[in-house]
């Protein structure tokens, strides 16, 4: 069986799911995920895990992530982008460079936010977007999400193209909201290419005409933790699940014996023990 990951270049109009069900059919295989759900009008980086690689996908998702977007100024939708219906609209005087730039400070750091009413978050249960096309009245809960750089690269018209590098679970929906509220303005996404996720970038990424078995990545070539060399006589220990006394600080590592990879570890309080286990 085929094992890792390959960073597929997801195209507009096509679902998370339905890049699984392609990568499935042309690798004949079942054993497929995705890290981190892409909306379908969003493009760039969707990664896929085959076979054993779909153990470590948390490590994957759990990254930092760079999105480029544009901002539509003006308008305010009920889906939070361009693809739902408008609710509001306002003819405004443009603000300057230097008021816009100086607006993204304020959603530089800890931030919190209330995620779209149309995405796939569950609540008691049921996937918010199925009780938001139903008109069923529900409060969506907010959560607290990290912005390390929102930079405008662009201003054209009412049209604001920004990067912004964030942490895992920010939705780039509700910040263009939130952002155009900060200017007392509609705002809603226009265009969002997810460009870099973890150790995946936009550059190397393949599209789904591309694909092939020379493009799937080793496992652990996509894990960003630190390297541990395991001694020869605490392998089978580690493998069965056994903890090996280390003096280190408590953290996740990439366990090898010489130049295999068995899997990853968590260190803490003094002893290491298998996390995720190669087969």
């Amino acid at each position: 069986m085929l094992d890792g990951f390959i960073n597929l270049k997801k195209s507009a109009g096509m679902t998370s799911h339905d890049a699984v069900n392609i990568v499935r059919k042309i690798f004949q295989t079942k054993k497929v995920g995705h890290g981190g759900t892409l909306d379908p009008m969003a493009t760039g980086i969707l990664p896929i895990a085959i076979g054993q690689a779909t153990k470590f996908l948390e490590y994957i998702t759990d990254c930092d992530k760079t999105y480029r977007a544009e901002i539509l100024l003006g308008i305010e939708t009920d889906s939070c982008d361009i693809t739902g219906k408008i609710i509001r609209e306002e003819k405004f005087l443009m603000p300057s460079i230097e008021e816009l730039k100086f607006a993204t400070k304020n959603f530089i750091g800890e931030i919190e936010q209330s995620p779209p009413k149309y995405s796939a978050i569950k609540i008691n249960g049921r996937k918010a977007y199925d009780m938001a096309r139903k008109n069923i009245e529900f409060e969506m809960p907010r959560r607290i999400v990290k912005i390390n750089r929102f930079e405008i690269l662009k201003v054209e018209e009412n049209i604001l193209t920004v990067e912004v590098d964030c942490s895992k679970g920010t939705y780039i929906r509700s910040l263009a909201v939130d952002f155009g509220e900060s200017l007392n303005l509609p705002a809603t996404l226009k265009n969002l290419a997810r460009i870099r996720v973890g150790k995946f970038f936009i550059e190397n990424a393949v599209t789904i005409e591309e694909l092939s078995e020379n493009k799937i990545i080793p496992i652990e070539s996509c894990i960003e933790f630190e390297k541990f060399n395991l001694p020869s006589h605490r392998v089978k220990a580690y493998l069965n699940g056994l903890p090996t006394n280390i003096n280190d600080e408590n953290k996740l590592v990439k366990v090898y014996y010489e130049e295999k990879f068995l899997g990853v570890g968590k260190i803490e309080s003094g002893e290491l023990r298998s996390a995720k286990i190669l087969n």
